[in-house]
């Protein structure tokens, strides 16, 4: 198979890359490197086409598209506060990119697009599990640019014929998780903290619960949603459970500190997966021990990562309470 991951260089298009080479794919990457890292295919750089390329500008990276069996479309921007603070910025990623993406799929009549929606898509659900069909709240422009990029793709496969499936991920987690400047993914935040020898920084009392999914079961679900015959699909992906923040900081074994709760965040996030279970016979296989496990062997990774505490991390939610209180 030839594939193709856009944003590969990122924390789960990275560990894509490993599944993919693993079945003995020929694999390309397309990456800006604004929060993905050449690093992080380092160990793979032999074996894989590596380009830099902005999505959301017309370039000839649509080149690379020729020939391609299957897109996994992973590059966007991500975080909350950035979001909020460039709207914009948000909106030509994940927007006008994802725009781009799939009309170089259709004029190569690509086989198969895997789009990785996001479970902010959702924001504070009536019903947890949450099903599919829960309705659509998104509370900050992340989530609305990654939902607005999931329906163009949806738009694409059922107009043009442009076999596509989204996939919407619940809390992932894993190797190689983001370590940008920008306050963001929560087992970054604490590894680095553990790292340092620092208090993890708890919002609220620790007692909200997310569906902690390791990136191993997402690669799965990816590919396996790549292999299937389904077309115009829309399939939650998480752990078939929720852990508390309390939970997993008592793994990570450390001081805590508790911060104030933020607003515009659910009190519990939980995927209905019921439905990938159905169609894709997929079923996650790490448990949160596990998977935290995997991370402390290797938390050397995050030793260049910011070190968050609760002054830096108020000055830099500033606008989150600004604009979501």
């Amino acid at each position: 198979m030839k594939s193709l991951i856009t944003g590969g260089a990122g924390f789960i298009g990275s560990n894509l890359v490993d599944a993919l080479l693993a079945q003995g794919d020929d694999i390309t990457v397309l990456d800006n490197f604004s929060t993905g890292r050449p690093e992080n295919l380092s160990h793979v750089e032999d074996e894989v086409e590596l380009v830099e390329a902005d999505l959301s500008l017309h370039g000839a990276w649509t080149k690379y598209f020729k020939g391609i069996d299957r897109v996994f479309h992973l590059a966007a921007l991500a975080d909350i506060v950035p979001s909020i603070e460039n709207p914009d910025t948000y909106y030509q990623a994940n927007v006008t990119g994802t725009f781009n993406v799939m009309k170089a799929c259709k004029k190569f009549s690509v086989g198969k697009v895997v789009y990785p929606a996001s479970s902010t898509c959702y924001g504070i659900p009536d019903i947890v599990p949450t099903p599919e069909s829960a309705e659509i709240r998104p509370q900050y422009p992340y989530a609305l640019t990654k939902f607005l990029g999931e329906q163009i793709v949806l738009h694409w496969s059922n107009v043009y014929g442009v076999p596509s499936v989204s996939i919407r991920l619940f809390n992932v987690y894993g190797p190689r998780s983001r370590t940008s400047g920008t306050y963001g993914a929560v087992f970054g935040i604490f590894l680095a903290q553990k790292l340092n020898k620092k208090p993890f920084t708890v919002v609220g009392d620790g007692t909200q619960t997310r569906d902690f999914t390791y990136v191993e079961d997402v690669t799965s679900a990816l590919v396996t949603a790549s292999e299937s015959t389904l077309e115009g699909e829309i399939i939650n992906i998480g752990s078939d459970n929720t852990y508390s923040v309390n939970r997993v900081v008592e793994l990570l074994e450390g001081e805590v500190v508790y911060i104030p709760k933020r607003p515009g965040e659910p009190d519990c996030t939980w995927a209905d997966i019921s439905k990938a279970k159905k169609l894709l016979k997929w079923t996650p296989t790490v448990s949160i021990e596990q998977g935290i496990k995997n991370l402390l062997d290797n938390i050397d990774y995050w030793s260049e990562a910011p070190v968050w505490d609760p002054d830096s991390i108020s000055a830099a939610t500033k606008k989150w309470f600004e604009y979501l209180g």
